[in-house]
């Protein structure tokens, strides 16, 4: 896939250092079936929030603060670029944000010939308060769901989202068709143990994006790899993983996360 080293490898499991866009760009076309993407939400600002009971800073580092809306942009518009490149021509991304950065990935998506398929709002019942009590709340983050190619014919697995047991869904019926709004809390602590990512996705819902729009042997995708929930999902249920990350720190992460499973 890349003729340079990885900086992990172990069976169907490959990490890559560096920056996304220009590994991308190295890839070989249309080869990835489904890419998950959480990139910076440009959140880093001096503010506040709440962990655990307890007053905290939202700067998770320099790669999630904000260059001002043309550059924010930009980027957006060129890694999307750089997966549509990668992904197969019927292959699909999906993209998490807030409304920080959602809204310009979807306006980039569309410019490129992405075809949305669903907004998903993923809902969080056990979010943060609000430090100001001046807004609403915020508790829940949009995950756009777009295929490649409009004419394509896009994988979904629409029995296995209807069927499945997918316990803790306060929004899931049994034997009802899965809606567009999730019901899935925060990491577990046992999802952390081994330290965590600043914007770490909780395993069920990477768990229920993997099986929705893959099936077993397929190769997914990562490019802002973090602690590699992506990874741990993909593996777990028989598919291939590719992640990309800046940040060695948590590429170890993920090299620990993966070798206890």
């Amino acid at each position: 896939m890349l003729d340079i080293k990885p900086y992990f490898q172990k069976n169907d499991f490959t990490l890559y250092h560096g920056d996304s866009i220009e590994l991308l760009n190295k890839m070989e076309p249309e080869t990835v079936d489904m890419i998950f993407a959480d990139p910076p939400y440009n959140l880093s600002n001096g503010g506040m929030s709440v962990h655990a009971g307890r007053r905290v800073k939202v700067d998770k580092g320099d790669w999630d603060k904000s260059k001002g809306f043309e550059d924010d942009y930009d980027f957006h518009e060129r890694w999307l670029d750089a997966c549509r490149r990668v992904l197969k021509p019927e292959g699909t991304l999906w993209v998490s944000g807030t409304y920080h950065s959602i809204y310009q990935c979807g306006h980039a998506m569309q410019k490129l010939g992405y075809h949305i398929l669903n907004d998903i709002a993923w809902f969080k019942p056990n979010a943060s308060p609000n430090l100001s009590c001046r807004f609403f709340t915020a508790s829940h983050e949009s995950i756009i769901w777009a295929r490649k190619d409009k004419k394509a014919k896009h994988l979904f697995n629409y029995k296995a989202m209807k069927e499945g047991e997918w316990l803790g869904d306060l929004i899931k019926k049994p034997g009802k068709q899965m809606r567009s709004v999730w019901a899935i809390g925060s990491p577990k602590p046992d999802e952390k143990r081994f330290g965590k990512h600043p914007t770490q996705k909780p395993l069920a819902l990477l768990q229920r994006i993997v099986l929705a729009s893959t099936n077993k042997g397929d190769l997914v995708l990562d490019p802002f790899s973090g602690g590699a929930t992506t990874g741990l999902a993909a593996v777990a249920n028989g598919r291939r993983y590719i992640g990309i990350d800046t940040e060695k720190k948590y590429l170890d992460l993920s090299k620990l996360r993966f070798m206890s499973m």
